[in-house]
């Protein structure tokens, strides 16, 4: 028996504002994309995301439905987005009613390999590397660690 071959792709119903750039292989689909942002390889955006301005997104990194990104923001290498808390003790599934939303400020720096919960973050914050965000940020600064502090 074959199996069905799906092929990364950006489909026709993303917005792009000007100057974008897009490095494939992605996986880009029902999403908003501001004016003159980064986009690295190995990237997958799903609908319902909206990426503000200047906002570079580095490669492996998995943005998943909710999520809201704001301007001149720095996803680094491989961060992860949730949507999915496992309410009931395994995955939601398709029942996006049981999905979660994240709000990302302006000026936000995400370092690698963070994985960012459904939380909101205000603006001028810096996630380290290897974060874990497990609650809303409202306070500027750096934060780290698992699950994440501020230190700074």
């Amino acid at each position: 028996m074959r199996p069905i071959i799906l092929n990364s792709q950006i489909t026709d119903d993303v917005v792009f504002g000007e100057n974008v750039k897009v490095v494939q292989p992605v996986n880009i689909y029902g999403c908003t994309i501001g004016a003159q942002c980064f986009i690295g390889p190995f990237v997958e955006i799903q609908k319902n995301v909206v990426i503000g301005k200047r906002t570079k997104v580095q490669s492996h990194t998995f943005i998943c439905e909710l999520v809201t990104i704001g301007d001149d923001c720095f996803i680094g290498h491989g961060v992860m987005f949730i949507n999915d808390l496992f309410s009931e003790g395994g995955p939601a599934g398709g029942d996006s009613s049981k999905w979660k939303k994240t709000t990302i400020g302006n000026h936000v720096s995400i370092g690698s390999n963070a994985t960012i919960l459904p939380v909101s973050i205000c603006a001028d914050v810096v996630i380290g590397a290897g974060a874990v965000v497990t609650k809303n940020i409202e306070e500027p600064g750096v934060y780290a660690g698992n699950p994440a502090k501020k230190i700074k």
